[in-house]
């Protein structure tokens, strides 16, 4: 008697055909090479035909498994898309929710979501590591992480990124500070004073680099006079007059209600961005994940963080 066909056998089969090797699908699917084979080898039997030549270092799809590939891949995406769309109903959903966060999100974005999405969702706990853009990218690679949130594009085979909010980055000055005065400040200007950056690996850092490349400005134009490794120690340094920045408007919202800090525009570059999710693309998210990222998409969330 044949096995029927399930969508665990077309999950695990999509992902050997996306990864190219038994072993490399049973790390992402967390299985073990044995298990991989089995369902594999059940598909199989299912249909009748083979599925993979097995090659020295890989595997290769037959006639049967090109035919079978794109039906595959449609399944995963929906299930992917039932998931989102159910997520809206389970209210009594409960589990814990496991992410990484680059640091302006962890430490200043997401506090104030995780409020609302708890009144929302009371049995879902949240569990978050703070980290910078690249250690996320490399964790959900080799699956430490099963989902991260971030601050700057990344573009990689491997993953899927999906925008969930939008934030825009402007010139932040100490109180008092002369260029305050002018109407109009540009890169030009900047460049008379000291600058303090986010570390290399940060997505806010990013940002400001492609931003200022966009606008037919050099990065070196500036005169970076320290790196920082987080928002609230560049706060603190402009506010002692060490230097100016680019930060988030949302990150420094109690210090200008304060009068500590100001923000103005440059003329002629806008630093916008959005904050995307990440996660493995032959990944099924865990449902609060995909409850998570749904109640970021789906509210208006300018409440909370502006």
């Amino acid at each position: 008697m044949r096995m029927a066909l399930s969508f665990h056998m077309l999950h695990i089969f999509y992902t050997v055909a996306e990864k190219g090797t038994f072993s490399a699908a049973a790390q992402s699917l967390h299985m073990t090479q044995p298990g991989v084979t089995m369902q594999i080898q059940a598909l199989e039997d299912h249909f009748g035909t083979k599925m993979f030549r097995r090659m020295p270092k890989a595997v290769e799809l037959t006639d049967a498994g090109l035919a079978l590939l794109p039906y595959a891949r449609q399944m995963v995406e929906l299930m992917a898309q039932t998931e989102r769309e159910m997520s809206r109903f389970t209210r009594e959903l409960g589990g814990r929710l496991e992410l990484g966060t680059s640091l302006t999100i962890g430490e200043y974005i997401l506090p104030r979501l995780i409020g609302p999405f708890n009144r929302e969702f009371p049995h879902i706990t949240v569990s978050m590591k703070v980290m910078n853009t690249a250690q996320i990218m490399e964790g959900v690679l080799a699956h430490s992480l099963t989902f991260g949130l971030v601050e700057a594009g990344i573009e990689h085979p491997d993953l899927v990124v999906e925008p969930l909010l939008h934030d825009e980055l402007k010139l932040v000055l100490p109180a008092g500070h002369e260029l305050l005065h002018q109407e109009r400040i540009t890169v030009d200007d900047l460049s008379r004073y000291p600058f303090i950056m986010r570390e290399r690996g940060s997505g806010t850092r990013r940002i400001v680099e492609e931003a200022l490349q966009r606008g037919g400005h050099s990065p070196s134009e500036l005169r970076i006079a320290m790196d920082l490794g987080s928002t609230g120690a560049i706060k603190s340094a402009v506010e002692a007059g060490l230097g100016l920045s680019i930060l988030s408007g949302s990150t420094v919202k109690h210090e200008v209600a304060l009068g500590v800090l100001e923000l103005r525009e440059i003329e002629g570059i806008r630093f916008e961005r959005s904050f995307s999710s990440v996660y493995h693309r032959t990944a099924l998210l865990p449902l609060p994940a995909v409850t998570f990222m749904t109640f970021i998409r789906d509210k208006e969330l300018s409440q909370w963080l502006t």
